[in-house]
């Protein structure tokens, strides 16, 4: 058997399928591995070029195959998809991936550190806890609304909605609704320390990274915001220009172009996407 050169990896939580081509490009490897397995058999074959897909846990398994060294190229998925042939199966998508990792005109994701992707699950952590700030003070509002309380939007709203169901000396609201209201207020007080903390964190390593204190002097830009286009972005060299890392990010308009007839559609969804892609895993 000629040496392996291009694998496909299928990963998954427990099973992975592998799929590897040798130089002439006739098939040398179709097997199983569980995930006791992976580093194992990677180990007892030559270096080679892995084609992974670009989702949960590939950046852990491109770091550590790298070390073995293979050379890993991770690849958006639904840049894989077209390469799948007939129906989908693990089979079949290992070979679409090797299949794809080949082709000259694939864009790859650059494998993130473990610094970058711990700053970036800081930045999950905060967006959750914000989606669940805001649920509380809405639902806050919502039952005060059913008693004739109305208070205004925003932080202030906020701290006063909070105030008035602990006052336990305002005679506006009954004890029994006091008494259905406190948990979550309470619940919102812990939510806003511990959105407090992590932004603290967030901001503490921005004070150490000199590339995200760069980004923090442009007008527009704090530091939640630069260390989360540091963190997501692993290379900015590998942008031809600005233009294109906008286009990246998603700072361009849709299309629906066809027949030499140009189609720009709303700006509007992908600018409401921006900072939510910024903490993602995006190719």
């Amino acid at each position: 058997m000629e040496q392996i050169t291009t694998i496909g990896l299928d990963i998954a939580k427990h099973v992975f399928q592998v799929h590897g081509v040798e130089a002439s490009g006739s098939v040398g490897i179709r097997r199983r591995l569980r995930r006791s397995e992976v580093l194992t058999f990677f180990s007892k074959i030559p270096p080679a070029v892995i084609g992974m897909e670009a989702c949960a846990t590939s950046h852990y398994w491109a770091r550590e195959l790298s070390a073995l060294g293979h050379s890993v190229k991770l690849m958006p998925p639904h840049y894989v998809k077209p390469y799948v042939k007939r129906q989908k199966n693990d089979m079949t998508d290992a070979a679409a991936i090797c299949e794809a990792v080949t082709r000259p005109s694939m864009r790859f994701v650059p494998v993130k550190t473990e610094e970058q992707q711990a700053v970036l699950m800081l930045h999950r952590s905060r967006e959750l806890l914000v989606r669940q700030h805001t649920m509380l003070v809405n639902a806050l509002r919502a039952h005060l609304a059913e008693f004739g309380v109305v208070m205004k939007q925003g932080k202030a709203g906020a701290a006063a909605v909070a105030a008035l169901v602990e006052d336990a000396e305002n005679s506006t609201l009954s004890l029994a609704v006091r008494e259905a209201l406190l948990p979550l207020v309470e619940q919102l007080r812990h939510t806003e320390e511990r959105i407090f903390r992590l932004e603290q964190s967030i901001v503490g390593w921005h004070k150490s990274n000199p590339t995200s204190l760069r980004l923090a002097s442009i007008p527009g830009i704090g530091p939640i915001t630069a260390a989360a286009i540091v963190a997501t972005i692993t290379d900015a060299r590998l942008f031809s220009s600005g233009r294109h890392l906008a286009a990246w990010i998603g700072l361009v308009p849709r299309q629906n172009s066809s027949g030499g007839n140009p189609r720009q559609l709303s700006f509007a969804q992908q600018k409401q996407m921006i900072h939510r892609s910024l903490l993602q895993q995006r190719p």
